[in-house]
């Protein structure tokens, strides 16, 4: 079998994806095919459901069946079928290509080609058939697929259109191939020769155009600015050593996170944003640090502003297991190598690792840059692009606007949930607590009391915020020059938390 070392002859490329297109090789196709519950399985790698259905699926719907099989699944598969399933190109140079390979008498595919929609237009992600279909430890230069990582990345990236763009660290192509609906031109890079051939296929089969560059970090573009930056590199907490290209960076700890944001600021355009999802060290013992200390350690002296988000902290064993896992080996090799790792994690004292997202933005002249750096954990509150983009948006509106200004301005409150917590006492159920939280937005959550609860109330855009304080203060029997002051910094974190904003 002729390995993807280079790129596939383009002939073989558009022929392939003629075939998965004829074929109805779409994500509508294949659920349609699989139907609601078999294709909510296999989104949850769940496949003999899969592998019922598509042994039943009637004659006319049999060239769909054995790609989902033989692609998603792993599946080995007559050669007939296979020759059916791709009329206009040969198993021969399937196999010279490395698409597929050769079993005895069977056939499998060596790669996985997947249907992907960015919710417009249905596209095709080339990488390695993963440990969970294949037998086996990963290869060396394992190229990975679309994962949690990927997913979550591409959903916190802004989609604003711009010009210059750069993937770091692409992989299979995918963060570029979403990248590809808003950007003029795109430049992506990878330390592995084969994420690059693959990327060229996701490329060629969706018919894009990337500027693909082989080297390690910024190396590829020394010199060169981009209004955006997206980064999914290998971030893997280790001692340094280099099992998987994909996920095993070659420096120790969290090294190559930090340089990459110690060095991303060279690269970004005035304005430019970047997105770079980090894995960093948190320490135990009485020299252990809040994790926020260690990711602003790496952000001083940028000159950025920052948005930093941790989504989880493992402990070792649970971070350990889950890449060990991921690579396929065998019981025996992983208890050998998760007890090295562990060991190591002990030697530097680690406690765990954070992992998250961090969004930067260049400041305009002459402002100072602004690091926020907090921890939101809750399923119904992922980083999106459109949350990232407003994040930045709300804090310029604060840097920019006075107490004088914000009482002069007309606020409204947006869409909220009051949450009250009690207790039961004496008297019935006795409040103890109160928030309000806006659904679906990241850290969107402030405590409130009696009159803050009455300020939001009132905030409809109709009557400046000031006036709304002079009359709370005319009913509590205050001074509305002191509830201003109290006041205001609860008023500039709802604001900042996306609870208030100015009235147009």
């Amino acid at each position: 079998m002729s390995d993807v070392g280079g790129a596939v002859a383009s002939g073989v490329v558009d022929a392939i994806g003629a075939d998965l297109r004829s074929a109805g090789f779409t994500t509508d196709g294949v659920a349609e095919l699989l139907g609601a519950e078999a294709n909510a399985a296999l989104g949850r790698g769940v496949w003999w459901p899969v592998l019922r259905v598509t042994h039943a699926a009637p004659a006319d719907r049999q060239r769909l069946a054995v790609l989902v099989r033989l692609l998603l699944l792993g599946t080995e598969e007559a050669p007939d079928l296979v020759e059916a399933a791709f009329p206009s190109v040969s198993l021969q140079t399937l196999a010279a290509t490395g698409v597929l390979e050769f079993r005895g008498e069977m056939v499998r595919a060596v790669l996985d080609i997947r249907p992907h929609s960015d919710g417009e237009r249905d596209f095709y992600v080339v990488s390695d058939q993963d440990a969970a279909v294949r037998r086996g430890p990963l290869r060396h230069d394992h190229v990975l697929g679309i994962g949690g990582a990927s997913v979550s990345l591409a959903r916190a990236v802004t989609r604003n259109r711009v010009g210059r763009a750069l993937d770091l660290g692409t992989g299979c192509g995918i963060q570029a191939l979403h990248l590809n609906a808003h950007c003029d031109e795109i430049v992506a890079t990878d330390t592995n020769e084969r994420a690059l051939a693959l990327a060229a296929m996701t490329a060629r089969l969706g018919g894009m155009s990337w500027d693909l560059r082989h080297g390690s970090l910024f190396e590829p573009v020394a010199g060169e600015r981009f209004d955006l930056i997206v980064s999914n590199p290998p971030f893997v907490v280790g001692s340094g050593a280099r099992d998987y290209i994909y996920r095993d960076s070659g420096v120790a700890g969290d090294a190559l996170c930090q340089s990459l944001v110690k060095q991303i600021g060279d690269h970004l355009s005035p304005g430019g944003t970047a997105h770079i999802m980090a894995n960093w060290i948190v320490r135990d013992g009485p020299e252990g640090t809040d994790w926020r200390d260690r990711v602003s350690g790496w952000l001083a002296g940028t000159g950025l502003h920052a948005w930093v988000v941790q989504r989880e902290l493992a402990d070792p064993v649970s971070y350990v297991s889950l890449w060990l896992a991921d690579a396929g080996e065998d019981l025996e090799r992983q208890a050998q190598r998760g007890g090295q790792w562990l060991n190591w994690f002990a030697e530097q004292g680690i406690a765990g690792v954070g992992m998250g997202m961090i969004s930067l933005r260049v400041p305009r002249d002459g402002e100072l840059p602004e690091q926020i750096l907090e921890e939101i954990t809750g399923a119904d509150e992922a980083v999106t692009g459109a949350e990232v983009d407003a994040f930045f948006a709300r804090r310029a509106y604060l840097r920019d606007t006075s107490d004088e200004a914000l009482l002069a301005a007309r606020l409204s409150t947006a869409p909220v949930f009051l949450e009250e917590q009690s207790l039961p006492g004496p008297d019935g159920w006795q409040q103890v607590g109160a928030a309000v939280r806006r659904p679906g937005g990241p850290g969107a959550v402030i405590g409130v009391d009696e009159v803050l609860r009455a300020l939001l109330a009132g905030c409809r855009g109709e009557v400046p915020l000031g006036s709304l304080i002079q009359l709370l203060a005319a009913h509590h029997g205050v001074d509305s020059d002191a509830l201003a002051q109290a006041a205001l910094p609860e008023v500039r974190e709802a604001i900042g938390r996306g609870i208030l904003y100015q009235a147009e």
